[in-house]
């Protein structure tokens, strides 16, 4: 199990957006300038995040995007589960159809305490703690640039 470049990016995308709840619309440009993530990616993302309820688009010349709540409110387990899916490290974790031996085997009963540790340090976390954690850090960069 492995958090793919569509989990990485859309995280830091969401990441951005909530940077700017309740103040403004955060446009593509800003999103891929201050992320570092290709446009054409990025629009991809947004898509199945603005499919999943997670943000609204605003169309026209100060339009952008917001979150559909408030950061407090959107667990990274949400962003997570729609970009890359289960966190399941193998199928047989969701599917016990995916294989003959799923009811037998002892194996993956550690795959299933794998995936469910994965899913509860990601349910601990909203946007907001991020959006917290990164301001500490911008803070702390601000400040060693300045000594």
């Amino acid at each position: 199990m492995k958090i793919t470049t569509k989990g990485l990016y859309g995280t830091r995308a969401m990441l951005e957006i909530a940077l700017n709840y309740g103040k403004n619309l955060t446009n593509l440009r800003d999103i891929t300038e201050k992320q570092e993530i290709p446009l054409k990616y990025l629009e991809h993302l947004l898509s199945s995040l603005k499919a999943a309820g997670l943000i609204k688009s605003i169309r026209g010349a100060r339009g952008g995007y917001v979150l559909a709540k408030s950061p407090n409110k959107i667990k990274l387990s949400e962003i997570i589960s729609v970009l890359e899916g289960s966190m399941a490290p193998v199928d047989c974790v969701d599917n016990l159809k995916a294989c003959p031996r799923s009811s037998i085997c002892a194996i993956r009963d550690v795959w299933q305490k794998v995936k469910d540790a994965v899913m509860e340090v990601l349910d601990s976390i909203t946007l907001q703690d991020l959006v917290k954690k990164q301001q500490e850090k911008m803070y702390s960069k601000a400040i060693m640039y300045y000594i």
